[in-house]
C-alpha cells in the first residue's frame, strides 16, 4: 500500500516539473488558443460513473469509420481509444488503451477493468472517465498507447451507464452517451505523463484491462 501510493505522489511530481513527451498534434492547429484546434470535435469525451460500490457501470464503444481519406491503405480508419480513469480527488487511477476498428463495437466494465488494478490503494466509488482517440496508423504499423500522444482521429462514438439514487430508495440504471470535452495541449500532456510513469514505474497497478468485443450491460448488484 505504502507503494503505491509512493507512486500516485511521484507521479505528481513527475507532472510538476513538466516531464512529458513532445506533442505530436493534428494538422491546421492554432496556437493562439489553449484548445488543440483543427482536430475532430468528438477525439474527446468525458463522462462519470457513480454509485460503483452499489453496482457496475459500462462503457461501449464504436468507430464511425470516417477516419479514413481516399485511397489510404487498408487499416487506416482504425483508431486507438486510449482511457483515462480518475477518482473525485481528482488523481488518476488507471489507463489503458483499445484498438477499434470501423463499425466495430468494444467495451469496458467500470468496475472489473477500471477500478480492479487500480495505481492508489483505495477503490473509488465513483471515477470520472476520459476517452482520446488517436490515429493507429494502418497494416503492421497499428499501435496503441495511451502514455504517448499521439495524432487525434475522428469517428469515435462511446456511450456509458452510470447508478443513481432514486427518491424513494434504490438505485436506478441509465445511460448516456460521453460528451465532447475540448481537449488542450496541457490536458494532453497531463494525460499521457501520468500514464506514461504509470505504465513504466506502478509495478502492474494502474494498468486496466483492455476493451472486450461486442457491447455490455450494466446491472445493480
Amino acid at each position: 500500500m505504502f507503494t503505491r501510493t509512493l507512486l500516485v505522489s511521484l507521479a505528481t511530481l513527475a507532472l510538476a516539473v513538466g516531464v512529458h513527451a513532445e506533442i505530436v498534434r493534428c494538422i491546421n492547429v492554432n496556437d493562439d488558443v489553449n484548445r488543440i484546434d483543427g482536430c475532430s470535435p468528438d477525439a474527446f469525451q468525458v463522462k462519470y460513473a457513480s454509485n460503483l460500490n452499489k453496482g457496475d457501470s459500462v462503457i461501449n464503444i464504436t468507430n464511425t469509420g470516417s477516419q479514413e481519406p481516399i485511397n489510404d491503405p487498408p487499416g487506416a480508419d482504425n483508431i486507438c481509444v486510449n482511457v483515462y480513469a480518475f477518482d473525485p480527488s481528482e488523481e488518476m487511477v488507471s489507463c489503458c488503451s483499445c484498438l477499434v476498428t470501423p463499425n466495430g463495437l468494444v467495451s469496458l466494465s467500470v468496475q472489473g477493468d477500471l477500478i480492479s488494478n487500480t495505481l492508489s490503494p483505495s477503490t473509488p466509488t465513483a471515477v470520472v472517465v476520459k476517452l482520446v482517440a488517436t490515429d493507429a496508423g494502418s497494416g503492421t504499423s497499428t499501435s496503441c498507447n495511451p502514455g504517448v500522444e499521439g495524432n487525434l482521429a475522428a469517428g469515435m462514438r462511446a456511450w456509458g451507464t452510470s447508478l443513481h439514487a432514486l427518491p424513494g430508495g434504490g438505485f436506478g440504471l441509465t445511460e448516456s452517451g460521453f460528451l465532447p470535452g475540448g481537449l488542450s495541449d496541457a490536458e494532453y500532456a497531463h494525460l499521457t505523463s501520468f500514464c506514461g510513469f504509470i505504465n513504466s514505474n506502478g509495478s502492474g497497478f494502474g494498468i486496466c484491462k483492455s476493451c472486450r468485443a461486442g457491447g455490455l450491460s450494466g446491472a445493480k448488484q
